[in-house]
């Protein structure tokens, strides 16, 4: 998944902003510092989001211009964004897709912090009783 962030000269310095992640910016010296800082912060803008319990938004804006294409490459977070938006597409509470994918609220609460580190078992249970398949790929 990627998210674009708009760069803009401001002064001596780079100014990256994300316009699908409210609030989240960032400056930096050079336009590659900038783009540098952009992905920490946004990683940062993300975990925080699902910290507190939000929905964070689907990578939307793409605008030609000055920007960089900023990768989630962050396997755990890019789940725990993954199942916070699936869940909350199907209109679930943690409680309501724990008891269907037969494991417990607080497993689900964990799985949607990005320091979770699930079994591919729980992924599975979790894939299915979303009604997603699972298919792990081997490089």
């Amino acid at each position: 998944m990627k998210y674009t962030a708009k760069l803009t000269k401001q002064g001596k310095h780079w100014l990256a902003e994300f316009p699908d992640c409210p609030g989240c910016q960032t400056f930096g010296d050079s336009k590659a510092q900038a783009t540098e800082m952009a992905k920490e912060a946004l990683f940062a803008w993300l975990e925080s989001n699902l910290e507190h319990g939000a929905v964070p938004p689907h990578p939307k804006y793409a605008k030609r211009g000055t920007t960089a294409a900023i990768v989630v490459d962050d396997p755990s977070l890019a789940f725990a964004l993954q199942l916070r938006w699936m869940r909350s597409k199907h209109g679930l509470t943690q409680a309501q897709l724990a008891k269907r994918a037969g494991v417990s609220q607080q497993q689900i609460a964990k799985l949607e912090s990005p320091s979770a580190n699930p079994t591919l078992q729980t992924i599975k249970a979790i894939a299915q009783a979303l009604g997603a398949t699972f298919e792990p790929q081997l490089a």
